[in-house]
């Protein structure tokens, strides 16, 4: 049964990679695009199992190797060698195509809005908001991603009350998706005078961002209103009635946008992040019945679940969800976030493999 679903896979690889080769199909963007999208996901499972059956192959030569009376004692050691390694190979193969098969995140792909605001703490809150900003620039700066600001409130100091931003990029929510929840801070304050440890917190909220296609705004919900910029200095600030506030009447969500100095541009920003809450609001409703029956020790969504500590007197980070502590603060700070999310990841796939075994 295993092999044989991995036969289609195999078959359909195949068929892909010819039709990629057809002189119809290389004079069409995009059918070429949607064909080559298809290849890139069947690959890795397709190369993974031409590994598995090597293996496989392996095995069956060892063990006639093994089994013939004839075969001198140095080929049976050899043998004996070969049959343990490939026998580790294809337990190795079967565990990633597992994993390979599973259901895949359609978000995995797009873009994302992150939302990061102040929680308790207050101005200590909104400098650890400016120091999570930044972690996120550079980690998606490593990564090849584009960040973009979309609203921005900061306090006088240096901090960020709230700020929104755009990171675009190949699998940029598949990265992120983990980092929703409370992000918890415990260092002596930049304002505290007496060197006390104070803790305060960040709230975070990941969003794919929304296809025009998927989410329609009725015009008639919608209240927009401009107001003047507002922020820490710039000629331009409080000149112009750049700023937007759009209120979407019947949820009463309110997005505000005031980075850019076009109207125009701020509207656009403001109507993406409006479009992308809207959407993870019914996307919320539609996965909590499922969230009632079964929790995944990973959450991805939940802004009042605690997920992680900086701890700057002893230099650690401590992920509650997976139990993992590591004491590398200034480089997880310094974007250096892949020795976070690949346990976390990798932590989500084995919760999926085991609700897989126990349906």
């Amino acid at each position: 049964m295993f092999e044989d679903k991995l036969d289609i896979f195999e078959k359909r690889y195949n068929e892909l990679n010819n039709r990629l080769y057809d002189p119809p199909v290389a004079a069409d963007p995009e059918q070429y695009q949607k064909i080559m999208k298809e290849f890139k996901e069947i690959e890795p499972i397709v190369e993974e199992y031409k590994r598995y059956k090597q293996a496989k192959a392996t095995v069956e030569e060892s063990l006639e190797i093994l089994g013939d009376s004839t075969a001198d004692k140095e080929m049976k050691e050899l043998a004996e060698e070969e049959l343990a390694l490939a026998k580790e190979q294809a337990e190795q193969s079967t565990q990633e195509i597992k994993i390979l098969l599973l259901p895949k995140d359609p978000n995995d792909d797009r873009n994302v809005i992150v939302e990061i605001r102040g929680g308790a703490g207050g101005e200590e809150a909104a400098l650890f908001s400016a120091v999570l900003y930044r972690m996120y620039s550079m980690y998606a700066e490593k990564r090849g991603f584009k960040t973009e600001i979309l609203n921005a409130n900061e306090t006088d100091i240096g901090g960020f009350k709230e700020i929104s931003f755009m990171v675009n990029g190949q699998g940029a929510y598949s990265r992120l998706k983990f980092e929703s929840g409370v992000h918890r801070v415990q260092r002596v304050p930049e304002t505290e005078t007496q060197g006390r440890i104070h803790t305060s917190t960040v709230t975070v909220a990941v969003l794919p961002e929304a296809e025009d296609v998927e989410f329609e705004i009725n015009p008639t919900d919608l209240q927009i209103d401009t107001f003047r910029s507002s922020g820490a200095g710039g000629q331009h600030i409080n000149k112009t009635e750049s700023a937007i506030r759009i209120t979407h009447l019947p949820t009463g969500t309110v997005v505000e946008c005031q980075d850019e100095r076009s109207q125009y541009k701020n509207k656009d920003k403001a109507m993406k992040v409006l479009k992308s809450r809207l959407l993870q609001a019914e996307r919320d409703k539609q996965a909590q019945a499922v969230a009632q029956e079964r929790k995944s020790q990973v959450g991805t969504g939940d802004r009042s679940e605690r997920i992680r500590t900086y701890n700057y007197p002893q230099s650690r980070v401590t992920d509650h969800r997976i139990g993992l502590t590591l004491y590398k603060l200034d480089e997880v700070l310094n974007g250096s976030l892949d020795q976070v999310i690949d346990p976390l990841i990798a932590a989500y796939r084995a919760s999926q493999l085991q609700e897989g075994l126990e349906k």
